[in-house]
């Protein structure tokens, strides 16, 4: 069952570089979610969002009117935004100024991407594979619906718009068994990120490791098999 959480737009950036494959973005931030991955960077949206004060979408959308032609997109990132009950009726505002629309997710709410890609308001989507499907409660920090999982991967991979799947590396989480199991699920996909994890304060749990770079471009070998494009990032 779908529920949604009344956290607003809690960060605003004006230009992104890395957020949106070969484009010029902006990205916008959700407080909240219904997940508490130990490596999550925006801990303070994910645990304490009220303490981060909203930023009205209306001044978002006057100061996006000014950067047509500067940039190319917009990022609906988090938290989680499928939670927010308003994300169609941004992304349709956003949309209509001309910019293409990306959105990150964790996948929880099928429904919500399905609904969003039949209306054409989507450009690109960028789904985080937290682990293989046996190991996901332990990496996100949660009991959770695999279902949704599977769902939201199926929709995506259906899909006619550009998309990655992509999974953060976690040496206390990700064996080279969970990279096979991941490379199965994902089997015929387009696109596969492994991200770098970087230690920080702002993490969850500031004291997980990253994956070296030998195990990381060995577990790219193992996704090959199955996944048509897979790289590294950060590394």
């Amino acid at each position: 069952m779908l529920y949604y959480i009344n956290m607003g737009i809690k960060g605003y950036e004006k230009l992104s570089l890395v957020d949106y494959d070969l484009k010029l973005s902006a990205t916008i931030f959700f407080g909240g979610c219904n997940f508490r991955c130990p490596f999550c960077h925006n801990s303070s949206l994910v645990l304490n969002p009220n303490s981060v004060q909203d930023i009205p979408f209306c001044e978002i959308v006057e100061h996006l009117k000014k950067r047509r032609g500067i940039i190319d997109a917009v990022t609906f990132t988090g938290g989680e935004p499928t939670l927010f009950k308003e994300l169609k009726t941004y992304v349709k505002q956003v949309k209509e100024l001309g910019f293409l629309i990306k959105l990150d997710t964790n996948g929880s709410n099928p429904s919500v991407i399905k609904n969003l890609l039949d209306e054409n308001l989507l450009d690109y989507i960028a789904m985080d594979i937290k682990n293989s499907l046996t190991k996901y409660p332990f990496t996100c920090g949660v009991q959770i619906n695999i279902e949704n999982i599977i769902k939201s991967i199926e929709i995506i991979m259906d899909s006619n718009i550009d998309y990655e799947f992509r999974t953060t590396l976690i040496k206390e989480h990700h064996l080279e068994e969970d990279i096979y199991d991941i490379s199965n699920l994902l089997k015929g996909a387009k696109k596969m990120t492994l991200q770098k994890y970087i230690p920080s304060e702002n993490c969850i749990d500031a004291s997980l490791n990253e994956v070296s770079k030998e195990d990381a471009s060995k577990y790219v070998s193992i996704l090959k098999k199955t996944i048509s494009d897979v790289s590294l990032r950060g590394y």
